[in-house]
């Protein structure tokens, strides 16, 4: 396997790898109003879940999954219905208090998304219906998104103030007089399912219900799911600005022995300690983008994959050299990525907050289980340093904590609703 300029369409699945998990925007996919008119109709838009008076069809699972394929995320079916539950909860929110989408705030919307792509709206609309998405389940996809982000600033914003503290941490985080690094522990809790998560959440709860070090610990020997369990889930030190965005306003915010809300992932769930807070001489500046390898070996934390994952991390020392290990093998097998440090996915940023250039990380699965990911820090890219606005950064850590707040509601909208799987 070489690195080749792809055709248009294998070009724009890279661009949006993985955009979906790490963004902040919520998502959802249009509801059937025609009545079918055969069997095979009938059963395309059977409902498969009843969120409170709210049905999910399984044509709108069936366009999640085209839609996160297209964009290069994929999906199983119970990951695109569980995002879909989510929607319904925080669409519903929103009406509640009157709030609604603009066509026009759609429209840009829209723009803004292709964007990061470096498409227009046109041509990400015509990727995406050569897919097999409709414009409809897009342009909710841009809706929710947009409506749950007013809704989040006019429920929260009154609850966030930052303080000049804070401030002065951020700008001494990103700035030439030093740096910080922290001393965490880490739980995650399997959430592959619907079930499984609910159970993670409730479990969640009961952890962060105890915030001492004790406590957590013994948790993550018992619970977590990580391979940091045989450590207690503690981790050794590493630099704040290493750290996904979200995680570094939850933490910024946490005294020793604080717990983090619950992170969301694809298949997990993952909480973090706080157990110690030191300056340090050298800056750690937030990067602007990180370019990372993921390897994908089947057979998950089996012994003939781990002894795989062991032989490859034995060849090779730079990205680059994963190419002539994937050699021959199908080309979704290896991918190699710049993304925003923003569009990371969560618990992939978290791995690579560990990672120095040509370390390696076995720590992630994908596919329920069934496959491990050969993880690889290929560099981190940072912008040129300079003294940030105060205004800027009370800004940046202000939205940061609305949306930590937004995720927190949405988990009890979530545990109290009344949630039928068909």
């Amino acid at each position: 396997m070489t690195r080749t300029v792809h055709d248009r369409e294998s070009h724009t699945q890279r661009r949006f790898s993985r955009m979906v998990i790490c963004a902040t925007l919520a998502v959802s996919l249009m509801t059937a109003t025609l009545a079918p008119r055969t069997a095979e109709a009938q059963n395309l838009f059977a409902p498969v879940v009843q969120v409170n008076d709210q049905i999910i069809t399984r044509y709108e699972v069936d366009q999640r999954i085209k839609l996160m394929t297209a964009i290069g995320g994929g999906a199983t079916q119970s990951v695109a219905r569980e995002a879909l539950i989510n929607e319904r909860l925080q669409i519903a929110a929103a009406r509640r208090d009157g709030l609604v989408a603009t066509d026009a705030g759609i429209k840009a919307g829209i723009e803004e998304f292709a964007a990061r792509g470096n498409l227009s709206g046109d041509e990400l609309l015509a990727f995406l219906a050569k897919s097999g998405v409709a414009y409809e389940s897009f342009r909710d996809f841009v809706t929710v998104g947009i409506v749950w982000r007013d809704y989040a600033r006019a429920r929260f914003a009154s609850k966030v103030t930052i303080s000049e503290a804070e401030i002065d941490r951020a700008l001494q985080q990103n700035g030439p007089s030093g740096g910080l690094r922290v001393l965490l522990s880490e739980i995650f809790l399997p959430a592959r399912d619907a079930t499984e998560r609910a159970a993670s959440e409730r479990l969640a709860a009961n952890i962060t219900a105890k915030p001492t070090v004790a406590a957590f610990a013994a948790a993550a020997r018992a619970y977590s799911v990580a391979p940091s369990k045989d450590k207690s889930g503690r981790l050794d030190w590493v630099p704040l600005g290493n750290l996904p965005p979200a995680l570094q306003s939850s933490i910024s915010s946490l005294t020793t022995g604080g717990i983090t809300a619950p992170l969301q992932t694809a298949n997990a769930i993952g909480l973090f300690q706080l157990r110690g807070l030191q300056e340090v001489d050298v800056a750690t500046p937030t990067p602007t983008s990180i370019e990372y390898a993921a390897y994908y070996i089947a057979g998950g934390r089996s012994e003939a994959a781990t002894t795989r994952a062991a032989k490859v991390a034995a060849q090779v020392d730079t990205c680059d050299d994963l190419y002539g290990i994937a050699k021959g093998e199908p080309e979704s097998t290896l991918e190699i990525d710049t993304l925003a440090f923003a569009d990371i996915p969560t618990d992939v940023a978290v791995e690579l907050a560990k990672l120095d250039t040509g370390e390696i990380s076995t720590a992630l699965t994908r596919a329920n289980g069934q496959t491990l990911v050969f993880l690889m820090m290929c560099g981190r890219n940072f912008a040129e340093t300079g003294t940030a606005d105060r205004e800027t950064v009370r800004n940046t850590l202000q939205g940061k904590r609305l949306t930590a707040l937004a995720d927190s509601y949405l988990s009890e909208l979530k545990a109290d609703a009344v949630i039928t799987y068909k």
